[in-house]
C-alpha cells in the first residue's frame, strides 16, 4: 500500500502537468508567437569600431615661425661606434711661450699684466741693462767706422778703376779694410739680435735718444693671453741665479685633449680618428682629432697617452678641465637619421612629428644608434621626409589639447 509521501508527490505532479497544457493549449497564441519570434530573432553584431585616425596638429607658416620651430629632412648619414675614455684639456705644447731675458739688468717698465691678451711683437715692457747699452755702443762705433771706410773705398776704387791714379796696393788696402768693418758692424749687430734686440730697433738706434741705448723692449713671441707675470718694477733679472723668466703667454685658440687609452682597446685607436669631447652634465660637444698614439704603456696603470687638437676659438674650452672623449673607432653608413633633438616620448613610445601641408603629423619611430647628437630611425619614417628638428616640446603638448586630433 503506497505512502503519504508518494500520494502527496503524485499529485504535485499532475498538477504541474495540467498547467502546462493549459498554456501551450488553443488558449494562448499570444505566449507561442511570442515565443517564436524571439528563437527566430539572429543575435546582434558588435558594431564596427571607427578607423583609427592619425594625429594631425594644426599649424600654420606664421604659428611654426613664432614657436621657433626649425625644420629638417630626414636622410643619410655617417654614424660612428664610438670608444669613450676620461680626458683633460691642456693647451696645446706649440703655443705656449715662456717670456725669458737674455741679459743682466733691471726691469724698468710693464705694460702688460696678468689676463691681458697681446699679439706676437708687441711690446711687453723694457729692461735697464749695462750690457745692452754696451752692444749698442759698440754697433754705433762699428757702423761709424764701416761707413767711413766703405767712402774711402768707393774713392779709392774710383781712382784706380778711372786712371790708376793710385798705387794698386792702396787700393787692395781700401777694399780688405771695408770688409773688415762690414764684418764687425755685422758681428755687433748679430750681438744685438742674440740679445733679444729687435730689427727694427736696431736700424732706429742712430736716430735714438742717449737716453734708450740702455733699455732694452720685451716683445712677445706668439699672439695670446698673458697666464703668468713673474717680475715687479725694479727687480733684478738674468744671470747669476737671479730670475729670468718675466711672462708666460698662452695661446687657447687652439687646446690639447690628453686622453688615457686602456691597452685593451688600442688596437682600435688610430692618429687621424674623429674625437667628441663633451662635460660631464653639459651640452657643449668639440670636435677634434687625434695628433698622437704613444707608443710606450704607463708602468702602473698599462693605458697609453693620446692626444687630440681642437680648436677653441670662442675659449670655452679651459686647460685643467676634465672631460670625457669619445673616439670615432668604427663608421657605417645609415639610410635614415635625425637630430636627437626631434625626438619626443608620447605614452612611452619614441614619435617624431612630420611636416603636413597642414601642419605635423604624430609619428611612432623605432631608433638605433646614436652618435654626436644624432639619432637611428630603424623604422616609421622614410628619407627625405621632412620633420620638425628642434623646439618640438609645443608640439607634444598640443596633442593632450582636446579638439586637436584630425
Amino acid at each position: 500500500m503506497p505512502s503519504r509521501k508518494s500520494i502527496w508527490m503524485l499529485g504535485l505532479a499532475a498538477i504541474i502537468a495540467a498547467g502546462a497544457f493549459a498554456a501551450w493549449g488553443p488558449g494562448a497564441p499570444a505566449l507561442r508567437k511570442t515565443v517564436s519570434l524571439a528563437a527566430a530573432e539572429p543575435p546582434q553584431q558588435p558594431r564596427p569600431q571607427a578607423e583609427e585616425r592619425k594625429p594631425v596638429i594644426r599649424m600654420d607658416e606664421e604659428r611654426i615661425a613664432l614657436a621657433k620651430i626649425e625644420q629638417a629632412q630626414a636622410g643619410p648619414a655617417t654614424m660612428a661606434t664610438r670608444l669613450s675614455v676620461p680626458a683633460v684639456i691642456a693647451p696645446d705644447a706649440d703655443r705656449v711661450a715662456h717670456v725669458s731675458v737674455k741679459l743682466s739688468g733691471t726691469v724698468a717698465e710693464l705694460r702688460k699684466n696678468i689676463g691681458d691678451e697681446v699679439e706676437k711683437s708687441q711690446v711687453l715692457g723694457a729692461l735697464e741693462s749695462r750690457e745692452v747699452a754696451d752692444a749698442k755702443s759698440e754697433y754705433l762705433a762699428a757702423r761709424l767706422s764701416n761707413d767711413l771706410q766703405q767712402d774711402l773705398m768707393a774713392r779709392d776704387k774710383a781712382a784706380w778703376d778711372s786712371s790708376k791714379a793710385i798705387p794698386e796696393q792702396q787700393y787692395i788696402r781700401s777694399r780688405n779694410a771695408a770688409s773688415q768693418t762690414a764684418m764687425r758692424l755685422d758681428i755687433a749687430r748679430q750681438k744685438l739680435l742674440a740679445l733679444g734686440v729687435d730689427e727694427s730697433e736696431i736700424a732706429a738706434i742712430p736716430q735714438a735718444p742717449e737716453g734708450a741705448l740702455r733699455l732694452q723692449n720685451v716683445r712677445a713671441p706668439i699672439s695670446g693671453r698673458v697666464v703668468e707675470r713673474k717680475v715687479e718694477l725694479g727687480t733684478a733679472v738674468g744671470r747669476d741665479n737671479l730670475e729670468t723668466e718675466l711672462f708666460v703667454i698662452v695661446d687657447l685658440s687652439r687646446v690639447w685633449i690628453e686622453m688615457t687609452v686602456n691597452s685593451s682597446d688600442l688596437p682600435a685607436v688610430r692618429e687621424g680618428q674623429s674625437v667628441a669631447v663633451s662635460i660631464r652634465g653639459g651640452d657643449r660637444v668639440g670636435r677634434g682629432k687625434i695628433i698622437f698614439v704613444s707608443p710606450l704603456l704607463d708602468k702602473e696603470t698599462r693605458a697609453a697617452r693620446v692626444v687630440a687638437t681642437l680648436d677653441n676659438q670662442d675659449r670655452l674650452w679651459r686647460p685643467g678641465s676634465f672631460v670625457t672623449a669619445a673616439i670615432a673607432v668604427e663608421s657605417r653608413q645609415v639610410p635614415v637619421v635625425v637630430p636627437a633633438t626631434a625626438v619626443q616620448t608620447v605614452d612611452g613610445r619614441k614619435v617624431v612629428f612630420v611636416r603636413t601641408p597642414g601642419g605635423f603629423e604624430k609619428r611612432n619611430v623605432v631608433l638605433g644608434r646614436r652618435d654626436d647628437g644624432m639619432v637611428e630611425v630603424t623604422s616609421g619614417l622614410a628619407s627625405g621626409e621632412t620633420i620638425a628638428a628642434s623646439n618640438t616640446f609645443p608640439l607634444k603638448a598640443e596633442l593632450s589639447k582636446p579638439g586637436d586630433e584630425d
